[in-house]
């Protein structure tokens, strides 16, 4: 039986694709949350036209580096500068491999001089606990992972509680539960706000496109936050967002959230994928769409393709430099653009429409509100000559827009505003993840959009890693 990773692709005889391409496991699940307080419909309306509650307390790892050499190991693994990042200050995590690809991202809080807690997806937390064992960096590491997707009854304990309080009101809530106004701190910036009798840590935040912040705390006391927030929130049609409409909101905001891990391949990664269990996220997880590359190495992305190229400077050394110092000098890093591609109605009514025809065709079942079958999407996005100048990452139906919308990535010299090809669904009747029926495929029309898609969120987002300029 397999013990890691390595030994796990062995089995795959050379077909790295094929075997992810099958893995059983189907899409990303965000356990524990309920998936709908109310409906998904005006849970996503609320986040554009009300106040929301996301709880994030289950779905991430949270993994806390303490230590002497704790911002040494973060500087060695990120893209970004660490100049000017202070205590109270949070910055997007961005790691590549040795070959320029993401391994994933999230978020870094700097909570004191030593102290720092990465919050986000497996493939980078495992990265940042592989390089700190790898480089005997001074640090303690203590890794409180996501909870499970099937608690069965037992109680899910962790070290602390993640929410989100957004949306145009968010802002009233907040200073009602704090008892007083509080400042709007710029982008990433952390402080302390008041919620009953706690005193709670906040970073500002703009998940839903307006000003709101993201609070955490110890987990005994996620109970009587959340009952604080809801009172509070009453006034101002705040509502809690369950786990089926949670996902959906990155489909207007513009972050692409489940790039592959690219770490099947190559050399200078072999220990790595030796170190990586046979049962984890990189071994089990499933590639999803239309899209079948010749290798492996089809599916890796880099910083410019996932819009991180604002975030590269080479002001320090990092794991990745040499390989993106090459894609900028040979102009790779301009090959492509992340781009929203908003698919035609018409397409989208013969999709669902087909549930309903016994007698005729029957295409992938698009799930409402994210559409996401597997672990990693790819679906391939042609032009007019059926030539593949794009791919798109991620699905969804947003109904704040009244459109099926899918964030990826083009050819950067096609306009914003061209109508290309999307092939929905998988070839020869789709793969053997649990999450495929039978079905044929669809090419369906989409329009190439800009990144962020959702009207307020391009009103009120900055210019930087989520934003396209408009052609």
């Amino acid at each position: 039986m397999a013990e890691n990773l390595e030994q796990v692709l062995a089995g795959a005889n050379g077909d790295i694709v094929g075997q992810l391409r099958n893995n059983k496991i189907g899409a990303y699940v965000y356990p524990v949350v309920a998936p709908e307080f109310s409906n998904w419909r005006d849970e996503q309306w609320a986040w554009q036209h009300g106040a929301v509650l996301f709880d994030q307390s289950h779905h991430m790892f949270d993994l806390y580096i303490n230590g002497p050499d704790a911002g040494k190991l973060l500087s060695d693994t990120m893209v970004n500068s660490s100049k000017g990042w202070e205590v109270n200050k949070a910055k997007q995590y961005v790691p590549t491999t040795p070959y320029g690809h993401v391994i994933g991202d999230g978020i870094i809080f700097r909570l004191a001089e030593e102290e720092y807690v990465y919050v986000g997806r497996a493939p980078a937390a495992n990265w940042l606990m592989f390089q700190a064992e790898k480089g005997g960096y001074n640090v303690d590491i203590i890794n409180d992972p996501r909870s499970p997707s099937r608690p069965m009854g037992k109680p899910v304990t962790r070290i602390s509680w993640r929410f989100q309080i957004q949306g145009p009101r968010a802002w009233d809530v907040i200073e009602k539960l704090n008892g007083e106004p509080l400042d709007k701190l710029k982008f990433f910036n952390m402080s302390t706000m008041k919620i009953g009798d706690k005193t709670i840590r906040t970073l500002r935040h703009g998940m839903a496109g307006s000003p709101g912040l993201e609070i955490w705390g110890p987990y005994d006391e996620q109970e009587y936050v959340r009952e604080k927030i809801l009172k509070a929130g009453e006034e101002f049609g705040l509502i809690p967002v369950g786990s089926r409409a949670y996902p959906s909101n990155t489909l207007e905001s513009g972050w692409i959230p489940s790039p592959l891990p690219p770490i099947y391949t190559g050399d200078e990664l072999e220990d790595y994928r030796k170190w990586l269990p046979a049962n984890g996220y990189e071994a089990t997880g499933s590639i999803a769409g239309s899209f079948v590359g010749d290798s492996i190495e089809d599916y890796y992305t880099d910083p410019y393709q996932l819009g991180y190229g604002p975030f590269v400077k080479f002001d320090h050394d990092f794991i990745g430099a040499d390989a993106l110092k090459k894609m900028e000098e040979d102009g790779t890093s301009k090959k492509y653009k992340k781009v929203t591609f908003e698919w035609n109605a018409n397409d989208m009514k013969k999709i669902v429409g087909s549930m309903f025809d016994p007698e005729g065709e029957q295409y992938k079942f698009f799930d409402f509100p994210l559409a996401n079958y597997g672990n990693s999407s790819f679906d391939a996005v042609k032009d007019a000559d059926g030539t593949v100048i794009g791919k798109s990452m991620f699905t969804g139906y947003s109904w704040n827009e009244k459109k099926a919308l899918s964030l990826g990535y083009v050819d950067a010299d096609v306009p914003l505003g061209t109508e290309l090809d999307l092939t929905w669904g998988e070839e020869n009747g789709g793969t053997e993840k649990t999450t495929v029926e039978p079905h044929k495929q669809l090419d369906v029309k989409v329009i190439v959009s800009p990144v962020p898609y959702g009207k307020m969120a391009a009103d009120t987002y900055a210019t930087g890693w989520r934003t396209t300029k408009k052609a």
